[in-house]
């Protein structure tokens, strides 16, 4: 998750090109969100071991969303990664499932 969490991060530095193109060109506000956006979510990077970090991450994509106001690359990069965390979720959901009913390849007994 914190590899992703970078990824996104880069994706939105990535946007500061596009977005000065765009509109009014890039602002003081439109360049401190984004920023403030990417240094946001390093920082989330190195708290994902925390239980609620995974919910921190999908309020942050509504955050990013947001910025569609600003330009619609940046409500898209917000799309984007709203539908690979909702994949994390439903992934680590069904990786908790299994580990509970005990169907991991690593908690199957070794073959005779």
């Amino acid at each position: 998750m914190a590899g992703t969490l970078i990824l996104e991060a880069v994706a939105i530095l990535l946007a500061l090109p596009v977005v000065s193109q765009a509109y009014d060109g890039l602002t003081a506000a439109t360049g401190s969100y984004l920023v403030g956006l990417a240094v946001v979510f390093i920082l989330l990077a190195g708290l994902q071991g925390r239980p609620w970090a995974i919910w921190v991450n999908l309020a942050m994509q509504v955050v990013v969303i947001a910025g569609w106001a600003l330009h619609g690359a940046v409500g898209f990069i917000g799309l984007i990664f709203a539908g690979v965390w909702l994949l994390i979720l439903y992934l680590r959901s069904e990786v908790k499932r299994r580990q509970e009913r005990g169907l991991l390849p690593g908690q199957q007994p070794p073959p005779e």
